[in-house]
């Protein structure tokens, strides 16, 4: 290590990089394989690609490039205040909802100061609070999910934020309105509770509910969404919070001037409006998530319940069994994701894709599974 970097605070030199899932190219690369028959499912992407309201408001945006984003995106700000009932003040856009969650910790935490989420829960959060100098409070799961009470009996006088995920990446866990609601009466009043939104779209009828509808009784919740999922725009990096505009107003003092992109506003904009291509998005992850679960348990192996757009599932038994079934997978052309960094080594998180690709992993499954006899 260097003099310079020596003098680097120790919990930032201590955080452990996010590990993204792999880009299907650098496979190609790496394995010689042919890009066309290059399969990924592994990063929760929409399979359809984005909807073409987006793709024609992508095109005009391309027209006016050399002028910088509208730094505060009144537009979409106003489009998700209607969707919502809020009020524009209320809304905080950022660079994907991973920046919101982000924001959130740069606004409310510091070194003294601790989080709490759940054990299985997304990586960000714990990078987020380490990447602030405070502490990491990291509650036991309760069947691969949140354990609410768990929580209330966890969070103490230096707790400032609680990240909730709902559903849960990467297990796909879920919690019920009445579930979440009894949390918010007992959570103390000062302490942020986010609420991690990102895969919302992806819930049936009977589980929706509508927690932006809650900030006004519960003035510490934030609501955090993405546009990276069911409107198909991860490449963009657009997500947003809703809050109160007291916490809205906290997060835009963090968050960078022109966070957010023209073309990435552009498109956010029209895919709000774009009804038919986000139920064809729920139709096809509704019958793709059935057909990966029911075909993963024919093969003898456990799926947990998602409400997302992936499952999660259990290849072996040994500790390395989840790396080497990815492993074996990526030989045969199909990506999917490890979630050892999670503390979950046995598994594979498993996006769902579209038809032919849902069909090609579960045709690979059985080989990949034979490395497991082989190690």
């Amino acid at each position: 290590m260097s003099i310079l970097t020596e003098k680097a605070p120790s919990f930032v030199r201590e955080i452990a990089p996010y590990r993204a899932g792999k880009p299907a190219a650098e496979l190609v690369r790496e394995l010689g394989l042919n890009p066309e028959t290059v399969v990924k499912l592994a990063s929760n992407e929409n399979p359809l690609g984005l909807g073409e309201k987006a793709k024609a408001a992508i095109a005009q945006a391309a027209l006016d490039l050399g002028r910088y984003p509208d730094a505060n995106g009144f537009s979409l700000k106003r489009k998700l205040s209607e969707r919502h009932g809020v009020a524009a003040e209320q809304i905080t856009l950022g660079n994907g909802s991973n920046d919101i969650l982000e924001l959130a910790a740069k606004a409310f935490l510091k070194a003294g100061s601790n989080s709490v989420f759940s054990q299985y829960a997304f990586a960000v959060y714990p990078l987020a609070t380490q990447g602030c100098g405070a502490q990491a409070k990291v509650v036991p799961a309760l069947n691969y999910g949140h354990d609410l009470d768990a929580f209330l009996a966890t969070i103490d006088e230096n707790t400032r934020v609680v990240f909730v995920a709902n559903p849960n990446n990467p297990t796909g866990t879920f919690l019920t309105e009445k579930q979440l609601l009894a949390f918010l009466e007992k959570a103390p009043s000062d302490v942020l509770i986010v609420l991690d939104e990102a895969y919302n779209e992806f819930l049936e009828t009977d589980q929706q509910y509508d927690a932006t509808q809650w900030i006004t009784r519960f003035p510490n919740l934030l609501v955090s969404r993405s546009f990276s999922k069911a409107y198909g725009l991860a490449g963009l990096r657009v997500g947003y919070s809703v809050s109160s505009s007291e916490v809205a107003d906290l997060m835009n003092r963090v968050r960078q001037p022109f966070n957010v992109n023209s073309i990435a506003l552009a498109a956010a904009e029209a895919a709000l409006d774009d009804a038919a291509f986000l139920k064809k998005t729920f139709e096809l992850n509704r019958e793709g998530r059935a057909v990966l679960t029911q075909g993963l348990q024919a093969l003898g192996l456990e799926v947990l319940p998602s409400a997302g757009n992936f499952v999660l599932v259990k290849v072996g038994t040994a500790d390395n069994a989840g790396a080497l079934v990815f492993d074996a997978l990526q030989r045969r052309g199909v990506i999917v994701r490890p979630v050892g960094n999670y503390g979950l080594p046995q598994w594979l998180r498993i996006s769902v894709g579209l038809p032919a690709e849902n069909a090609r992993l579960l045709a690979e499954m059985p080989h990949a599974l034979a490395a497991l006899d082989q190690a």
